[in-house]
């Protein structure tokens, strides 16, 4: 059994189109999508399209909880405020009623119990918490402290946009650790976590990667014996390349560039760089006392004034250097 692991498209349809051609070629038994299809890229409502037309298995995720929440009593706060939420607001805009139920109907998170293969548990963050994401290099105490109470050996997780491939195990010290650190409020206990091993893998992100490879990323997972891979699933990281001019050229051919604000710019910059521009941005801010919910533009405008980030990313722009060669 092979099944194709793809997350995080965030309406980049020219790159979920180069994974379809990948795909073509290695012919999974299944495709999973777990979370954030939409909002990012300018092609949200046509990434749905694509997507449910292939009937493929898809969970939601923070994404399109922001699209859901809009406008209710559950919505972000300040999300009235189109100068930090346009483009929240020209996605709104732009999604029909018939597309918006689709999102409305996914679950948040499946399990597979496929035959002759262990359980595998899918979901945009952990369970409950769509916006915990996992990093190759976080401390695996970290990592064990939000997923002890999940049962299934292997978990399919997201948000963070970098490939992950981690094995984790408690040990005696590591449990020893867990216990003692005051965050987890007394729920962790000998009970709770029993010597055991996770699998952690997250498949990266297909239309906005941010390890710095700017290529649409996605996995392939393998049941596998289990002394092969513990928890009887293997992954193999896969990266495609494909052309990024249509999909920056959308910002501003679309309209999404001028009604999103600050928050598209840095959507574009990360389409661009394969960074975390936005939390380059807010971490800048944080740093130097600026709150940028209060005023986001001219944080903005201080943030490039100070770091001359607009002229890296401008460096790297491949529509810029289409124009300038």
């Amino acid at each position: 059994m092979r099944i194709a692991l793809l997350a995080d498209i965030h309406g980049n349809l020219p790159a979920l189109e180069a994974v379809l051609a990948e795909l073509e070629r290695l012919q999974p038994d299944q495709v999973v999508v777990d979370g954030d299809l939409i909002n990012g890229v300018p092609f949200s409502p046509e990434v749905i399209d694509r997507v449910r037309a292939l009937d493929w298995a898809v969970v939601r995720g923070n994404h399109e909880f922001y699209y859901l929440d809009f406008g209710t009593a559950r919505d972000v706060y300040g999300s009235h405020d189109r100068e930090r939420w346009g483009q929240l607001h020209w996605l709104v805009e732009r999604i029909t009623p018939t597309q918006g139920a689709y999102l409305a109907m996914l679950p948040d998170e499946r399990t597979f119990y496929l035959p002759g293969a262990q359980p595998v548990r899918i979901t945009h963050g952990v369970p409950g918490r769509n916006r915990v994401g996992f990093y190759a290099h976080q401390p695996a105490e970290q990592i064990i402290a939000d997923i002890y109470a999940i049962l299934e050996r292997t978990l399919i997780s997201a948000h963070s946009h970098v490939q992950v491939d981690r094995h984790l195990c408690v040990d005696p010290d590591l449990l020893s650790r867990l216990q003692s650190n005051p965050h987890l409020d007394g729920l962790l206990n000998e009970q709770a976590v029993l010597p055991r091993d996770w699998h952690v893998i997250n498949p990266g992100s297909v239309g906005l990667p941010l390890g710095g490879n700017p290529a649409a990323h996605f996995a392939l997972l393998e049941n596998v014996p289990e002394s092969v891979a513990p928890g009887g699933w293997r992954a193999t990281m896969q990266q495609v390349a494909y052309d990024r001019r249509p999909a920056l050229a959308a910002f501003a051919e679309t309209g999404m560039l001028s009604a999103g604000g600050v928050i598209t710019q840095l959507f574009y910059w990360e389409v661009v760089t394969a960074q975390p521009e936005i939390i380059f941005f807010y971490r800048w801010a944080r740093e130097y006392g600026f709150d940028p919910e209060h005023d986001i533009g001219a944080t903005f405008r201080a943030y490039t004034a100070a770091t001359q980030r607009d002229a890296y990313v401008r460096d790297r722009d491949p529509l810029y250097q289409r124009a300038h060669n």
